[in-house]
């Protein structure tokens, strides 16, 4: 079992950057998919990004490829999203989620088992 904490959440002006982090409990982190999701019309939670459990594989939405970085320190149980050229589209509550030994790296929500409170990103147009 893993326990989620996310932070850097804030506000920022358009075009601007922010590094989310989310702190996962829990001596098997590496043996977790990583993903970051925030609700969208229709979805409670829509796929961001994730990386896998040795960070060597990483997946993007269209609409963050490019501007939206995943990564995670599995030293330190550390997952990270650098969202740089923020849109106030972008403006969501944002999610990190686990997933246990996934055997390819998950992009929908039902698929992750462990979800953290979430951490607010505004962006002002």
């Amino acid at each position: 079992q893993v326990q989620l904490v996310e932070s850097g959440g804030g506000l920022v002006q358009a075009g601007g950057s922010l590094r989310l982090s989310c702190a996962a409990s829990g001596r098997t982190f590496s043996t977790y998919t990583m993903g970051w999701f925030r609700p969208a019309p229709g979805k409670e939670r829509d796929f961001v990004a994730a990386v896998s459990w040795s960070g060597s594989t990483t997946y993007y939405a269209d609409s963050v490829k490019g501007r939206f970085t995943v990564s995670r320190d599995n030293a330190k149980n550390m997952v990270y999203l650098q969202m740089n050229s923020l849109k106030p589209e972008d403006t969501a509550v944002y999610y990190c989620a686990a997933a246990y030994r996934a055997a390819v790296v998950p992009t929908t929500s039902a698929e992750y088992g462990y979800w953290g409170q979430g951490t607010q990103v505004t962006v002002s147009s």
